[in-house]
Parts: C-alpha cells; structure tokens; sequence
C-alpha cells in the first residue's frame, strides 16, 4: 500500500519542529539540506525562505534535467555516507510532493549563514550588484517575492559554483538574466560572492 506522500507534524509558533513520518519528502532533504533545510556544509544551499514558485520551478528543472546535480555525500539519516545529487533526488517525486516541499521551505525563515567576507570586496560586488543584478534580485538579493533565488546571506562557496555553472553552461541561464551576466567578468564572481555573503 502506498503511503502518503507527505505525512508531517508542524509546530506552530515554535518555528522549527517539523516531524518526519514515512513517506514524506522532507526528510530526505533534511540528509543534505540540514535540519529545516538550514544547512550547515558551505558547498549546499540553504533552502528555506525562497517563494513557492521558485523553489517548484527548480525542482522541476532538476527533474528535466535542465539543471545538474552535483554529487554530494550525505550527512544524515538512513543514507548517511551514501552519494547522491538532486536530480537523483528528485527523481520519483510526483508534482503533489514538490508542491507540498515548496509550501514546507517557502513558510519558514531563511536563515543567513554565519561566515566572513573580505570588506574591500563586498563593497565592490555591491557595485556591480546595484549596476547589473538589482533589477531582478532586489533588496540586496534577499527578496524570495522577487521568485529568484534568496542571494544575501547564502553559502559563498554554493554561489560561486553556480556562478561558474551559469558562466560555463552547465546551469541554463534564464532569458532576462543573460544580457547581465555577459557584462560580470569572472574575475567579478568573488566581489559579487562577497558582497552576498556579507549579509548579516
């Protein structure tokens, strides 16, 4: 018999504890993405906070294979030390599943990572930031209504792989997005890293 494909307890007003069940999808998110989708290892994203739309789209992408996955050792739960990447990941999940993933991450708080960023480089990347990127990620990059990715406060060395992703083809780039980044030198990718990264 088939199991539900989300069974889950919420804490309302607690902020976190969310109660895996069999059969429910977030908990296999939580191997890689951390506790809540709160990651603690600098080369995986953080991925709460970004807008319904957004987080369904990528993973739709992933499952189109329109987006690579790169591989990843996971860090807890049934499959702790076995390998795996999101479109792996993300494989078997129905259109019900990834609705329901999107409406557990884009209702709890994103949360900025602690790290540090070299100063004289962050205010260079919010330069180039202001001049090419703030049209379509406001706020410094920390608007999910923007239904792009949350930039501010996320892991540095996660952005500047897709950087390098989008630079190098292996991530499509959207449409609107293309014109900018044909302007951002590859020698621009720290300062904007560093500018998105310093966000407190």
């Amino acid at each position: 018999m088939k199991l539900p494909a989300v069974t889950l307890i919420l804490s309302i007003g607690l902020g976190s504890a969310l109660v895996a069940r069999a059969g429910d999808p977030a908990a296999a998110c939580a191997g890689c993405h951390g506790t809540d989708g709160i990651s603690s290892d600098a080369s995986v994203p953080t991925i709460t906070g970004m807008s319904f739309d957004y987080f369904a789209d990528s993973m739709h992408a992933y499952q189109k294979k329109l987006r690579s996955g790169t591989e990843m050792t996971i860090i807890s739960g049934d499959k702790k030390g076995s390998k795996s990447d999101m479109v792996k990941a993300v494989a078997d999940l129905s259109d019900a599943d990834i609705d329901a993933l999107a409406k557990i991450y884009s209702n709890k708080k994103f949360i900025r990572a602690k790290q540090s960023a070299d100063p004289a480089l962050a205010a260079k990347g919010k330069e180039i930031h202001d001049k090419l990127c703030d049209k379509c990620h406001t706020e410094g990059g920390s608007a999910a209504s923007d239904d792009s990715g949350i930039l501010a406060g996320q892991w540095m060395p996660y952005l500047k792989a897709q950087m390098v992703d989008y630079k190098t083809g292996k991530r499509p780039v959207p449409t609107k997005m293309q014109p900018k980044l044909d302007q951002v030198q590859t020698s621009d990718f720290d300062a904007l890293v560093a500018y998105y990264g310093s966000a407190k």
